[in-house]
């Protein structure tokens, strides 16, 4: 499986809309969104953020993710993370995070590094803790439909680093 990664284009907007697949798993990841997510939505919030990403498995844009907080020295912030259906389990969200924090350390000069990520969303959860994050609190939210989530935040700094398993990438 080969995977590499570049900044969004517009003709990639349309396949990162149909990523999403119903209207918890939009909200899970963009909850100002509306489903289904239209290249005119994402587009927006492109617009306000920064280093918007997407993975490419053999050629075809399987992942996308940026930054909704960026400071020079100070924090950056993850979101919008979203994985094609067909490419989930298959290594790309690790691959993607990496990306994003190689971006943040690297270019930003981050301190800390954060995301977040709704209590359904397993596989975001027991991602996150691998990669060198640490959860650092709770928050409750409303789904869509008023039902209580709990958003956990998380937090990696440039130091833990060198504190993750032998294989990680950095």
């Amino acid at each position: 499986m080969r995977l590499t990664h570049r900044p969004v284009a517009e003709q990639d907007l349309a396949a990162i809309c149909a990523f999403t697949q119903s209207v918890a798993e939009l909200f899970y990841c963009f909850p100002k969104a509306d489903f289904p997510l239209t290249p005119e939505q994402l587009q927006a919030a492109i617009d306000q953020r920064s280093d918007s990403t997407v993975v490419l498995l053999e050629g075809a844009v399987v992942a996308f993710a940026n930054f909704y907080r960026w400071e020079t020295g100070g924090v950056c912030a993850i979101g919008n993370v979203m994985v094609a259906p067909a490419a989930r389990g298959r290594g790309v969200a690790r691959y993607l995070i990496e990306q994003m924090l190689d971006t943040a350390f690297t270019r930003h000069q981050a301190c800390e590094v954060q995301v977040s990520c709704f209590n359904p969303n397993v596989a975001g959860l027991l991602l996150y803790p691998q990669l060198g994050f640490l959860p650092c609190g709770v928050e409750e939210r409303a789904g869509k439909g008023g039902e209580r989530l709990a958003l956990i935040h998380f937090q990696r700094n440039a130091a833990a680093l060198s504190r993750l398993p032998a294989g990680s990438v950095g």
